[in-house]
């Protein structure tokens, strides 16, 4: 079967993951959004079209990590990858701790999900599969793939992952800094093992954090405690820290959001997110974009994207 002529439109959402406690364990999708369209050319290679964050900076050819994405997922089953046209408009911000390279990845796979429609079907587990050997775990990629709050865990067979819905009063805020944290140089600065009593320490508050999540807001700032990674990543970016320290004095579920060095807020009512801005922004040595948002539940999406409709 032939595809040419095939154009899809992806939507993912943003994800921070770690929420605390749940280290490499938990995530959660967040209402803000990549989008691509990819359609099928004549011509052999790549064309990227960059639009929104990363335009100018990230690649536009091959390397693109969504071409590779598209390309790894053609290649898992055997079919030649077309020459393409992509349009990205991208709104996550790189660097920041917010899931940008997860939704890079699972865009590709999404796209190339849509495009092999009716020549392979590819399962949900499948894409999950397919992001996690990319991204080499599943934290990020679950929720930008299934939406909501998730719970990821790699079994001989593969990654595995389990989708909550979140209480509606769960009110999500994302501080965003200008300056950009490795996540290489992040889980770097983790040590090889950690004292007993913080390791059941985080087992108590990741329990506790999916019920205050799924429940009981109201346990929301006990919930989010942990031993296991944000204290060894502190001196990398002290201004998170210190007000990740100032929200959570003043009674705000206050956490480093993915690895860094934004800041996630999850409120357990709307008016909290008000309070925490105010903090911040009278607080903060620096600029800091605060971001209210919502929990997605969709993940992501792949339609038919008409040809015409691009001109």
């Amino acid at each position: 079967m032939t595809l040419q002529g095939r154009s899809v439109l992806v939507k993912v959402p943003a994800t921070t993951a770690n929420l605390g406690p749940g280290f490499d364990t938990l995530g959660l999708a967040l209402s803000l959004y990549d989008e691509l369209t990819v359609t099928v050319r004549e011509e052999p290679g790549v064309f990227v079209e960059v639009h929104g964050i990363g335009e100018g900076e990230v690649p536009t050819d091959e390397t693109n990590l969504v071409v590779t994405a598209i390309a790894h997922t053609f290649a898992a089953y055997g079919i030649e990858m077309p020459g393409l046209n992509l349009i990205a408009r991208n709104s996550i911000p790189h660097g920041r701790g917010m899931g940008s390279s997860g939704a890079a990845i699972v865009s590709g796979i999404m796209a190339a999900k849509g495009l092999l429609e009716g020549v392979v079907e590819i399962s949900s587990q499948e894409l999950l599969s397919l992001a996690t050997e990319m991204e080499g775990h599943p934290d990020n990629v679950a929720p930008a793939l299934f939406g909501g709050l998730t719970i990821a865990w790699m079994t001989p067979e593969g990654p595995k992952h389990k989708k909550l819905i979140v209480h509606r009063g769960v009110s999500p805020l994302v501080f965003v800094p200008e300056t950009t944290m490795s996540t290489a140089l992040a889980r770097s600065l983790q040590p090889t093992s950690v004292p007993h009593a913080d390791a059941i320490f985080n087992v108590s508050r990741s329990a506790l954090l999916i019920a205050a999540l799924i429940q009981s807001p109201e346990l929301l700032l006990a919930a989010t405690e942990d031993r296991l990674h944000q204290s060894y990543r502190a001196s990398a970016m002290p201004e998170t820290d210190s007000l990740i320290q100032l929200l959570r004095a003043n009674d705000l579920a206050a956490v480093v959001s993915g690895a860094g060095p934004s800041i996630l807020v999850l409120g357990s009512d709307p008016a909290q997110r008000l309070v925490a801005a105010e903090l911040v922004a009278s607080q903060s040595l620096t600029p800091w974009s605060a971001l209210m948002l919502a929990v997605d539940f969709k993940g992501a999406t792949v339609v038919p994207h008409p040809v015409e409709a691009l001109a």
